[in-house]
C-alpha cells in the first residue's frame, strides 16, 4: 500500500493595509500626520504632530483614514488656487 500524498502548504496571503499616517504638505515632515475618524459624531479629524495645522471635515460610515487625508490635500489646493 502506497503512502497518501500530502498537500502542498497554501501561500499566505499578504494584506496590504491602508495607511493612518501620511507626510505633512505644510511641514513636510514623513509620517507626521494623523487620522482619526470619530463614527459616532461623524467627524474626522486630521492633524499634523509637528507644525499642530489640523483639518475637520464629516464623514460617513464608510470613510478611511485615506479618503480624509485626500480631502484636506485638495482643500488646500482649492484654497491655494483661490489665492493665487
Amino acid at each position: 500500500m502506497g503512502k497518501r500524498k500530502s498537500k502542498a502548504p497554501s501561500e499566505t496571503k499578504i494584506v496590504r493595509r491602508v495607511p493612518t499616517t501620511f507626510n505633512c504638505p505644510f511641514c513636510n515632515h514623513e509620517k507626521s500626520v494623523d487620522c482619526r475618524l470619530d463614527k459616532v459624531a461623524e467627524v474626522g479629524e486630521v492633524s499634523c504632530r509637528i507644525c499642530l495645522e489640523k483639518f475637520q471635515t464629516q464623514i460617513n460610515n464608510l470613510s478611511e483614514p485615506i479618503d480624509l487625508y485626500s480631502e484636506w490635500i485638495d482643500e488646500c489646493e482649492r484654497v491655494n488656487g483661490v489665492e493665487a
